[in-house]
């Protein structure tokens, strides 16, 4: 019988760190949006599939990240426990929205963190996408206002 291989610690390096957490929230996300697919309308499927493709991409471009630094990145959790409630099309957009603020949190944790001009700059711009898919997703759920002025932050 072999050993399954430890699953990789968070790095000390706060640079690293934070890639290392972004990374997570992106696991996160992906499982999330399975549970999104399953309780949206057919009319709101374009923004399941375009948020699921999103967050793998910048999921796989951020383990590259980490692989470069001979990091090993998180691994995705067997399941994953919920915020809320999903059972209506509308506590499904108000999980994606949760959702895409959580993973907004994790980029601006790297904006934050990075010491690298390009890790930065990835950052910034994962931050704005998650941004756009929140008030996307906020849109639909008719919040007003649609999006705030500091994604990823506390500030008002």
């Amino acid at each position: 019988m072999t050993s399954a291989e430890p699953e990789p610690t968070r790095p000390a390096d706060p640079a690293d760190g934070a890639l290392f957490d972004a990374v997570a929230a992106e696991h996160a996300a992906i499982y999330g949006y399975g549970v999104v697919s399953a309780h949206t309308t057919p009319d709101t499927n374009w923004l399941v599939s375009k948020s699921i493709a999103d967050h793998r991409e910048r999921r796989e471009a951020a383990l590259a990240l980490l692989d470069e630094r001979s990091v090993a990145g998180p691994l995705p959790a067997a399941g994953y426990r919920l915020p809320m409630k999903v059972d209506t099309p509308e506590q499904a957009a108000k999980l994606a929205v949760q959702m895409e603020n959580d993973a907004a949190v994790a980029w601006r944790a790297v904006v934050e963190q990075a010491t690298a001009e390009a890790d930065r700059a990835f950052a910034v711009t994962a931050l704005s996408q998650c941004a756009v898919a929140a008030a996307r997703w906020n849109q639909i759920l008719g919040t007003k206002p649609v999006t705030v002025a500091f994604p990823g932050g506390t500030e008002a």
